[in-house]
């Protein structure tokens, strides 16, 4: 712990030289590309049909999911760099072997739905563009992803995706093309709007389920244990963190889901 302290002070002199953006830049991680992760073709799906059927009735939502998803991603963060393990190695440490085979079997099944989602959303999205139909397009992202897995290492996914997360500012380019009526969408994101309505509960389920998945509180986890081992830390040297990594733990799992 006494080696991290002193390598964390020498980060901080090396850095008063630069500036505050790269500084800034440069504690975001897997916080912000799990906060971007999160909004994946099937999010962005739900949202879609949420839109089309209620208009801004459901943008409070966004106010109501921010804190619970900033909170449950930092405990995920904290996890795995204070045990140096992933989320399914801490619950096999400190729970019995059912729970962890259940977790196990939930995520599994949660991943595989939403991977066929993701896959089939993004293969109709490059189908609008080239007119290329959609089932040609799935396999060729599914081989695309694997080699990535395959063939590339942690750093240089992490540095294409972190960099990718800079595509979610169309969104704040679309919004001013989008005729938005902005008095009344600030309105209703601020005063709740509720319907007792089997259509609308389904819809603020299918919104809190989407939003806060359950992928994410592995992934977030497993990046915090796989940036200490691109670091070159052995498992003794993951264990623990200082203060200073928890607050850029902090900032980054907050502007990551601040950012989704």
């Amino acid at each position: 712990m006494t080696a991290r302290k002193h390598l964390s002070a020498q980060n901080v002199e090396k850095g008063k030289g630069s500036s505050l953006l790269k500084r800034s830049f440069a504690i975001l991680g897997p916080g912000l590309i799990t906060g971007a992760a999160d909004d994946d073709p099937s999010t962005i799906s739900t949202y879609s049909v949420v839109g089309a059927a209620y208009g801004y009735a459901t943008l409070w939502i966004a106010l109501l999911t921010f804190p619970m998803m900033a909170a449950i991603q930092l405990m995920c963060a904290r996890l795995g760099m204070v045990t140096g393990r992933g989320l399914a190695a801490a619950i096999r440490m400190h729970y019995p072997r059912w729970v962890l085979w259940g977790a196990c079997l939930i995520i599994v099944v949660a991943n595989v739905i939403n991977i066929g989602a993701d896959l089939g959303g993004m293969a109709e999205a490059t189908q609008l563009i080239t007119g290329i139909r959609s089932l040609i397009w799935i396999p060729v992202y599914a081989v695309f992803i694997i080699g990535l897995l395959f063939w590339s290492s942690y750093k240089l996914i992490a540095k294409i995706f972190k960099w990718l997360t800079l595509v979610l500012f169309a969104y704040v380019v679309a919004s001013f093309y989008a005729h938005v009526d902005w008095r009344h969408a600030l309105a209703v994101t601020f005063v709740p709007h509720l319907e007792w309505s089997r259509g609308f509960l389904a819809v603020l389920m299918g919104i809190l389920g989407t939003t806060i998945s359950p992928y994410l509180f592995f992934w977030q986890a497993a990046e915090e244990v796989e940036e200490a081992e691109a670091k070159g830390r052995t498992r003794a040297e993951r264990k623990g963190a200082t203060a200073g990594e928890l607050r850029s733990a902090r900032a980054d799992t907050i502007a990551g889901m601040f950012f989704f």
